[in-house]
């Protein structure tokens, strides 16, 4: 059986790995994926994947970095992305994965205008979502958890916007017939994002947050958390 590739774009800040774990820990527990179901490449790293046909789908994470940052592995992972792509590989992208999915086939990132997302904060399905095979069955609304200054400011050429909210229009973006990504994190619990919270208290207030009161609004995000659940159900069951 093909593994699921995990494709590691960075890591969480300390504080937050050495309490749950690295990104890719983070997906395995959520996903249920044992160690000898996935191949974690860790790409920031000087890692490199194999061909896209080596694996049955990828995961591409978050990252500390940022897409207009072009660092050479980012540049890289781009290309390889383009490659999964003309093999339909099925793609999942979260957060700085989102954007740099995206950004390799042809749409926009860059700073939100609105600043930082962060916290748990609701999205909202667009219509589009109705009848798509990943969303299917999911609440009209649902929270989720967030931390990023980025965003894809514009969807790259036939993809589809399938859910959004006030802070950013493109929040879960179909980019072909088995590629999604998605700007919140489904791979967090509300104790990471309590964690990234704390750990992040100063800047988060000195960007003009309530930290107060983005930490009562920390809960957990069932419904997120089965977009990568019914991810691999859907396009990478055995």
């Amino acid at each position: 059986m093909q593994p699921i590739l995990i494709l590691q774009t960075g890591n969480p800040p300390r504080a937050v790995s050495e309490r749950h774990g690295g990104f890719d820990a983070m997906v395995c527990e959520v996903a249920g994926l044992s160690p000898q179901s996935v191949d974690i490449v860790k790409v920031y790293a000087g890692e490199r994947p194999r061909a896209p046909g080596a694996y049955r789908a990828a995961i591409i994470t978050g990252s500390p970095a940022n897409v207009t940052d072009r660092l050479p592995w980012s540049v890289e992972s781009a290309g390889w992305i383009r490659d999964a792509m003309d093999v339909e590989l099925p793609l999942l992208g979260i957060c700085y994965g989102h954007q740099l999915m995206a950004d390799a086939l042809g749409g926009r990132v860059d700073y939100n205008p609105r600043g930082r997302e962060s916290g748990t904060r609701w999205v909202g399905l667009a219509d589009a979502a109705t009848d798509d095979p990943l969303l299917a069955g999911m609440e009209s609304a649902f929270p989720a958890h967030f931390i990023h200054e980025q965003s894809v400011l514009e969807i790259p050429p036939g993809a589809i916007v399938l859910a959004a909210n006030a802070h950013d229009a493109h929040q879960i973006v179909r980019m072909g017939p088995r590629a999604v990504g998605v700007q919140f994190h489904p791979e967090f619990t509300a104790g990471v994002m309590r964690t990234y919270i704390e750990q992040l208290r100063d800047l988060l207030a000195g960007e003009g947050a309530d930290v107060p009161a983005l930490l009562d609004g920390v809960r957990e995000a069932q419904a997120s958390n089965s977009v990568l659940t019914h991810f691999l159900r859907t396009y990478a069951a055995r």
